[in-house]
């Protein structure tokens, strides 16, 4: 470059100073990836996202990114002098602008408790029969950020803020409607935050995509709210009917505002409108939704005057007024439509350059289809159409694939397996679309920045993908995004290396990112999943209607793993059950086979023992001289679940039958997993000397073979024996080695196991406050995974130990709920210790009759999985 950069010359605004700022940008010639590298070069850190976001805002950026970004552009050290003293120079003269409306009425936030008195109350606040506080639970705030720029809604914010924050005697709701594109969900947005002070006990949000080709299920929003206010895991109710009790139920003595966005019908949105008499509801719709019942604000297209406010806003005022005919021309053929208008704005803001003239004599070109300005998407796609045209031909097929993928928003990798072609081109491309705002950065997380698109953007690329690209090209094109999806699942379950099955899913997998990619992408493949589960699910709900039903039933389960580390039970059974259906009518037995045997593992973790072992039944049935790996996992699955029902002969059947397979296949981990499960058997019936032995052998494979899980399952395991034979303090040794491995793993269920079991061998040490602390931390780990066998035996536990201490009523309590809970799922070999507990309880409280009961009760249950087992020795 011999020019220096455009110096910040003649700036009065901040609007102002972030278009220089950008001309400085333009001026380099570099993209915002080539200006992060060499940054990192010069020592500076300059986030490609953060870029960005700051050169696409009007207010002030920070004084560490003017002085980075301008060196990077090239600058020299007294360039970058300027820029600074000139930033530093702004900040200090620049005042707030006053309201655009000073009559409108201000919304006074509701008086809060002061901190000392939330934290008495969260402190005082216990669950029944616990030994520690139950916690309150977290506060949701799923609103979106709000918008910085927000300009002619004053009256209409001004009485959705009144309406809703004022005391009335049932809950109050505000549907906004009006036409796409006119601002309802930022209106909405901007409401929830300026009421978040008088709903203090949160703001749910959900996007209900009512008008998109898949609408968002009430039923998945209910699961979503659930978990936002504290429900965990499988204590999700799985019927609708139980999760709309239970919403209604932890809304009814709650403050929360509900924001249910883009509703089609009133249907999609009756049973999450909360019905508690201190909650209210925001409702926008691009319709009246004339059977909703509720206050309606409608919202109208703006005016000439607040049109230009928003165009000033984007582009500085200076600007607007030096080109003012052409300004109002601009609003005048965007009809008002605040999204219309944000497009030609960020066009006119990304290139300071042009004139507002070159965007007014465009849209004048396009005169015949801006006159349907005023009729809702036709409008958003005339004024869309014009950035489309702008583009290069490589963004513009970018979009047009963009929007052919699900999801509601999505990372680089998809792009670049949609367009076949590598990561870092995939991301220079996007960030050409983040520059025109038809692609927006969403978030920036651990495995990066993740984009999204507008739902008129993606309707617009459709449009276009349709008339433009060839049915086979986008056939291709998302067959290439699903079989990256699979080989990117399968890389991260194989790098957690939590699960016994191992049966890879190459054949499936026709396109993959090169392996310096995927490794780049899954250095915490925990972190990657958090971020792509939603998409993920997506694509397999999106395949499984086309002709890819095998390979979207092979994602499915190979996102079993991941699914299980992260309890996400409600989105495994939900897309696995439509899998398997889709499998087995389409004729891919394979495929249904390794499905039925990841549902089993699921209701076997759900503690739904007969629908356990239907899954794991049909599995051997659809696999019968399939692999072997796949009839290995199946039968060590029914095997484990007849182990847990007692019914050893034939549980030791199907574990030697697993362990003869997995031989067969080399498959170590699963026949780790049957040695183990035999070993359990042989402990539970008092042969503890062979128990151990197993265990032993497990434990030395699992660490030769690296199987972490493994290595964790086969610790505990001897922990369990050294506390039947009383050297309690080995079992706590191997106890915490076993909970260390598992929360490394990030498997907290295992690690409850581990924990609840030391907690237990404490107490018998006689460390009873250490041992019940690390039980009741257990009980609340299996309550929130909805896990009802480790509930059960953690009350048995906590029971003992209250024993110990004296407390016999609380003893009694709970062991009479764990003799409950192992009645319910008929585990008759714990449901006998359970019985004991419960028995030695009644007798310390000197009900000598009940104690005589149970303890009969226990000894026929005892008597009777002899005669079902053939004997003790059997």
């Amino acid at each position: 470059m011999t020019t220096p950069p455009p110096p910040p010359d003649a700036m009065r605004t901040a609007a102002e100073f972030v278009a220089r700022l950008r001309a400085v940008k333009i001026w380099s010639g570099l993209s915002y990836r080539a200006l992060e590298r060499r940054a990192r070069r010069a020592g500076d850190q300059l986030p490609a996202s953060t870029m960005a976001t700051a050169l696409n805002r009007t207010s002030l950026p920070s004084q560490e990114l003017v002085a980075s970004l301008v060196r990077a552009c090239g600058g020299d050290a007294a360039a970058v002098e300027r820029w600074v003293e000139a930033r530093r120079a702004l900040a200090l003269s620049e005042q707030p602008e006053p309201p655009a409306d000073r009559g409108a009425p201000v919304a006074e936030p509701a008086s809060e408790p002061s901190a000392a008195v939330t934290r008495q109350r969260r402190a005082t606040r216990t669950a029944p029969g616990s030994d520690v506080p139950a916690g309150r639970p977290p506060t949701p705030c799923l609103l979106p950020p709000d918008l910085p720029l927000f300009v002619g809604r004053d009256r209409e914010l001004a009485e959705a803020v009144r309406l809703l924050g004022q005391d009335a005697a049932g809950p109050a709701t505000v549907l906004l409607t009006g036409p796409a594109g006119g601002g309802k969900t930022a209106l909405a947005v901007r409401s929830g935050h300026l009421l978040a002070a008088r709903f203090s006990d949160g703001q749910l949000y959900a996007d209900l995509r009512g008008f998109d080709d898949e609408p968002a299920q009430p039923m998945t929003v209910l699961g979503a709210f659930l978990r936002a206010l504290g429900v965990r895991g499988g204590a999700v109710p799985t019927d609708p009917t139980g999760r709309i009790h239970l919403y209604r139920t932890l809304l009814a003595q709650r403050e929360v505002l509900v924001v249910l966005d883009n509703v089609a019908t009133t249907r999609q949105i009756s049973d999450l409108i909360p019905s508690g008499r201190r909650c209210a509801a925001i409702v926008t719709s691009r319709t009246t939704l004339a059977d909703l019942g509720g206050r309606r604000l409608p919202l109208e297209v703006l005016d000439p005057a607040a049109g230009l406010t928003l165009l000033g806003g984007m582009l500085g005022r200076d600007r607007v007024a030096a080109e003012i005919d052409s300004a109002r021309f601009i609003v005048e053929a965007c009809g008002g439509l605040p999204l219309a208008l944000w497009v030609a704005g960020a066009r006119l803001a990304a290139r300071p350059h042009w004139p507002l003239a070159k965007v007014a004599r465009a849209l004048a070109d396009e005169q015949r289809k801006l006159d349907e300005l005023a009729v809702g998407d036709v409008a958003v796609r005339a004024s869309l159409e014009l950035t489309y045209q702008a583009m290069t031909p490589a963004a513009q097929h970018a979009l047009r694939m963009l929007s052919l993928s699900p999801g509601p928003d999505f990372a680089a990798w998809a792009l670049a397996a949609m367009l076949d072609t590598s990561l870092s081109h995939a991301e220079a491309v996007l960030d050409d679309l983040v520059e025109v705002h038809l692609v927006e950065v969403g978030s920036v997380g651990p495995g990066g920045i993740r984009y999204r698109l507008h739902d008129l953007v993606r309707s617009l690329g459709r449009e276009r993908a349709e008339r433009e690209v060839p049915h086979q090209g986008r056939t291709e094109a998302l067959a290439r995004l699903l079989s990256a999806s699979l080989h990117l699942a399968e890389l991260a379950a194989d790098t957690l290396r939590a699960d016994f099955q191992r049966s890879p899913q190459t054949e499936l997998v026709s396109w993959r990112l090169p392996p310096t990619s995927a490794d780049q992408l899954l250095v915490d493949p925990l972190a990657w999943f958090d971020d792509e589960r939603r998409f993920l699910t997506a694509i397999v709900e999106q395949m499984l209607d086309g002709t890819e039903v095998e390979s979207a039933a092979g994602l499915a389960t190979a996102m079993t793993t991941l699914f299980q580390v992260r309890s996400h039970f409600d989105d495994w059974e939900r897309v696995q059950v439509r899998a398997l259906k889709s499998a087995l009518h389409a004729g891919y037995r394979h495929a249904a086979a390794k499905l039925h045997r990841c549902l089993g593992e699921l209701t076997t973790i759900l503690d739904r023992y007969p629908e356990a072992l239907g899954h794991f039944e049909q599995a051997l049935l659809l696999a019968d001289g399939e692999d072997a790996v796949d009839r290995a996992s199946a039968t060590a699955g029914l095997a484990y679940v007849h182990r847990l029902l007692g019914r050893y002969p034939s549980a030791v059947h199907h574990f030697e039958r697993a362990a003869e397979l997995a031989r067969v296949a080399g498959n170590v981990n699963c026949l780790i997993y049957a040695t183990n499960g035999v070993g359990v058997i042989d402990l539970e019936q008092g042969r503890i000397e062979a128990a151990l032995v197993r265990f032993e052998h497990c434990l030395r494979l699992s660490r030769s073979a690296g199987y972490r899980p493994g290595e964790a399952q086969a610790l505990r395991c001897l922990g369990q024996s050294r506390r039947a034979l009383g050297d309690y303090p080995a079992a706590a040794d191997h106890f915490r080695q076993a909970a260390g491995l598992s929360e490394h793993l990030g498997d907290r269920l295992s690690a409850a196991h581990a924990t609840c079991w030391l907690g237990d061998v404490l107490v018998r040490q006689g460390a009873h406050g250490e041992g019940r602390r690390l039980l009741a931390r257990s009980l609340w780990t299996y309550r929130e995974f909805g896990n009802v066998w480790g509930e059960a035996a953690t009350l048995c536990a906590l029971a003992d130990a209250q024993l110990a201490s004296g407390r016999t009523a609380l003893a009694l309590r709970r062991a009479e709920v764990a003799v409950g809970l192992w009645r319910q799922i008929g585990s008759r070999t714990w449901l006998a210790t359970g019985l004991d507990t419960l028995a030695r309880a009644h007798r310390m409280a000197g009900d000598h009759a009940a104690a005589a009961r149970f303890q009969e009760e226990a000894t026929a249950t005892r008597a009777a999985l002899v005669d079902a087992t053939g004997g003790p020795g059997a």
